[in-house]
C-alpha cells in the first residue's frame, strides 16, 4: 500500500510540472504572437505586399527620432514615409497619349522625354516618379491604365523639414548601402539601422524562432528609437534669431546652442545657414557639417570668466583684490595691450570682466602660475573631447597650454593663442552656474524595439570644479556685468538676474598671425544666475561693419532669454 501511495504521488508530481511546462511554453508562443502582431504587425503586411511588385528598395524601415517639447510630449523629427513609385512597363504600353495625360502632374521631366521613354523597344522597366502620395496614387490607378506600375516604397522623412537639420543628419547612400551620414543619424546608426535579416522572415519562422529572446533580452540589443532632449519650440526660435543676425550683419555664418547646465540636456543647436533635410542634394556638402562640433576657433574674451573662477578658487586672488592697469604689459617679448590699448590705473576684480581687461586676466595668471593654471584648464575640460552624441567631434588645439613661455599662458587666459570646439566652450562655460562639470548629450532615451525604455545615465561622469563659494562670486560677478556694463546695463531685467560675458575674437590667418578686419563675435550667459535654467551661447563668424560681439549678439541673446523665460514660465528670482 506504501508503494502503491508513493507511485500515485509521483504521478501527480510528473503531471503537475508537465502541465507546467505546456502552459510556460503556451505562454511564451502567445506573448511572442502578441509581439509579431502588435508590434511588427505592420511590417509584416507591407512585406507581403511587396512581394507582388518588383521594387528597387525593396521594403525599408529605420529607427525614429523624437524631439520632446516641454509638457513632454515626443513629436518626430526623423520617421519612414510611405507612398509609391510610378514606373512604366513599356512593352506592355498601349497609349503613352493617355498615359501622359494622366500622370503629367506628377512628373520632373517635359513630355518628349516622357514619351522616349514610354515607347522604347523591348524596355520593360522605367521609373518616372518617386515618393507619390497615395491620393496621388489612387488618381493614376483608378484610370487603369496599361502599362503603368505603382510600387510602395518607404522613404526617411523629416516631417520639420530644416529644423535641427545639422543635429538631426540625414540618411543616404554610401554605395550600396542606405546609412546615416551626419549628425545623429550616423552617430546612433547602430540604434537606428535595421538589417534586411530581420525583415524578411518567413512570419512562422519568426515566431517560433529567438523564443529565448521573450524572455532574456540580448544586452547588445540596440535596434530601436531615439528620445533627444531637443525642444522643437525652443529650436525653431534659436533658428529664427540665428538667420536673423546672420542676414542682419552678413556673417558667414551663425550658431547657437541652449544648454541645461545643470545636467548638460542640450535644448537647441543650430547653425545658420541651414539646409532642408528632405532635400539635401541641393544644399552645398559643406553645409552638413556641424562647426560647433566639428571646429575648432580662438573664442576670445567669454574664456575670460573661466580665469577668474580659476583665480578665485584658487585663492590667488579674491573679489577685493586689486592690480595696476597700465593698458599693457611685456612678457617674453610680446607686448600684451587691452582692447584699447588705455590703462585705467589701480581696479578691483570686477572691473577685469565689467571692462573686458587682457592685462587683468594676465595678471591673475601669473599670480596663479602656469601648472596651476593649466590643471583648472584642464579641469574645466578644453583638454579633452567633450564626448557629445555626435560624429566627428574636433580635437582642441591647446599646445600652448605646456609653453614653458610666460606669454603663452596669459594670451590663453583671455582666449587667444588656443582654439577649442564651440561645445567645448559650453561644457566649460556650463560648470559656472553651479560648479560642476555635465556631460553635453542630445539623446535621452532609447526605445528598442522590444518597448523597453533605456534612459541615458550621464551622471558617473559628472565632476565638481568649483567650491560653492566661487560660485557665488563669479555669479556675482557676471551679473554685475549685465546690469551695470553691457550696453551700459540697458539690458537689465528689473526681476531676473541674468550673467553673461561678451567675447571678441580676431581670425587666424592661414598664412599666420591675424586678420586685422576680421573677427569671431562669441556671447554666453544663464539665468536665473542662482539657480541657472539654461545658459545660452551664441556665436557670430566674420560680422560685417561690427568689430565688438556686443554689437551683434547682446540683442540675440536677450530676445532668446525673453523667448525661454516666458515659454518656461520661469518665476522671477529678483
Amino acid at each position: 500500500m506504501a508503494a502503491t501511495s508513493k507511485n500515485r504521488d509521483d504521478f501527480k508530481l510528473r503531471t503537475r510540472v508537465i502541465l507546467g511546462a505546456v502552459l510556460f511554453v503556451a505562454l511564451i508562443l502567445v506573448c511572442r504572437l502578441y509581439v509579431l502582431q502588435i508590434f511588427h504587425g505592420a511590417e509584416y503586411r507591407t512585406e507581403a505586399s511587396d512581394q507582388y511588385v518588383s521594387t528597387s528598395g525593396g521594403f525599408y524601415d529605420r529607427g525614429s527620432i523624437f524631439f520632446v517639447d516641454k509638457d513632454n510630449l515626443k513629436v518626430r523629427g526623423a520617421t519612414i514615409k510611405t507612398g509609391f513609385l510610378l514606373a512604366l512597363k513599356p512593352i506592355e504600353v498601349t497609349d503613352p497619349e493617355a498615359i501622359y495625360a494622366v500622370v503629367a502632374p506628377f512628373l520632373e521631366i517635359d513630355r518628349e522625354t516622357f514619351m522616349a521613354r514610354a515607347t522604347k523597344e523591348g524596355d520593360p522597366y522605367e521609373e518616372l516618379v518617386h515618393h507619390l502620395s497615395e491620393a496621388d496614387a489612387k488618381t493614376i490607378r483608378d484610370a487603369a491604365l496599361d502599362g503603368v506600375l505603382l510600387i510602395p516604397e518607404h522613404w526617411r522623412y523629416y516631417p520639420s523639414g530644416s529644423l535641427a537639420a545639422h543635429t538631426l543628419g540625414f540618411v543616404a547612400y554610401d554605395g550600396a548601402e542606405r546609412n546615416g551620414r551626419y549628425g545623429l543619424e550616423r552617430y546612433y546608426e547602430d540604434v537606428l539601422t535595421r538589417s534586411a535579416s530581420n525583415l524578411y522572415v518567413n512570419f512562422f519562422a519568426e515566431l517560433f524562432a529567438n523564443i529565448r529572446d521573450v524572455v532574456f533580452v540580448p544586452i547588445n540589443q540596440r535596434e530601436g528609437d531615439i528620445v533627444t532632449t531637443l525642444e522643437p519650440e525652443v529650436q525653431l526660435e534659436l533658428e529664427r534669431i540665428l538667420k536673423e543676425t546672420r542676414q542682419t550683419w552678413n556673417s558667414s555664418f551663425t550658431a547657437g546652442v541652449v544648454i541645461d547646465p545643470q545636467t548638460g540636456a542640450i535644448v537647441a543647436m543650430a547653425i545658420s545657414p541651414s539646409f532642408d533635410l528632405n532635400r539635401f542634394g541641393e544644399a552645398q556638402t559643406a553645409e552638413f557639417a556641424n562647426p560647433i562640433v566639428e571646429r575648432v576657433y580662438e573664442m576670445g574674451s567669454i574664456m575670460k570668466p573661466l580665469t577668474m573662477a580659476a583665480g578665485l578658487d584658487s585663492g590667488a586672488v579674491t573679489p577685493s583684490s586689486t592690480y595696476n592697469d597700465t593698458g599693457r604689459i611685456t612678457l617674453d617679448g610680446y607686448t600684451i595691450s587691452n582692447f584699447d590699448g588705455k590703462g585705467r590705473g589701480v581696479v578691483p576684480m570686477q572691473e577685469i570682466l565689467s571692462q573686458s581687461l587682457n592685462t587683468g586676466v594676465s595678471y591673475i595668471v601669473g599670480k596663479m602660475g602656469k601648472d596651476e593654471f593649466r590643471r583648472y584648464m584642464y579641469r574645466f575640460g578644453i583638454d579633452e573631447e567633450t564626448g557629445i552624441d555626435l560624429p566627428n567631434e574636433a580635437r582642441n588645439l591647446i599646445e600652448n597650454l605646456n609653453s614653458p613661455r610666460d606669454v603663452e599662458y596669459a594670451t590663453a587666459s583671455f582666449g587667444q593663442g588656443v582654439a577649442v570646439t564651440p561645445i567645448a566652450m559650453v561644457r566649460a562655460l556650463s560648470v559656472l552656474p553651479d560648479g560642476y562639470a555635465e556631460q553635453p548629450h542630445i539623446v535621452s532615451a532609447v526605445e528598442p524595439k522590444n518597448g523597453l525604455s533605456h534612459k541615458m545615465d550621464y551622471s558617473d561622469v559628472r565632476e565638481q570644479v568649483l567650491s560653492p563659494e566661487t560660485v557665488e562670486e563669479i555669479n556675482r560677478m557676471l551679473v554685475a556685468v549685465v546690469d551695470e556694463a553691457l550696453l551700459g546695463g540697458s539690458v537689465k531685467m528689473e526681476h531676473y538676474s541674468i550673467a553673461a560675458k561678451t567675447g571678441t575674437a580676431q581670425m587666424a590667418s592661414p598664412n599666420g598671425g591675424y586678420y586685422d578686419d576680421r573677427y569671431l563675435h562669441s556671447f554666453f550667459g544663464y539665468f536665473p544666475a542662482y539657480d541657472a535654467k539654461f545658459l545660452v551661447f551664441l556665436m557670430n563668424v566674420e560680422p560685417k561693419n561690427a568689430q565688438y560681439a556686443s554689437q551683434t549678439l547682446t540683442q540675440p541673446f536677450m530676445n532668446m532669454t525673453h523667448f525661454l523665460i516666458n515659454h518656461y514660465n520661469i518665476p522671477p528670482d529678483r
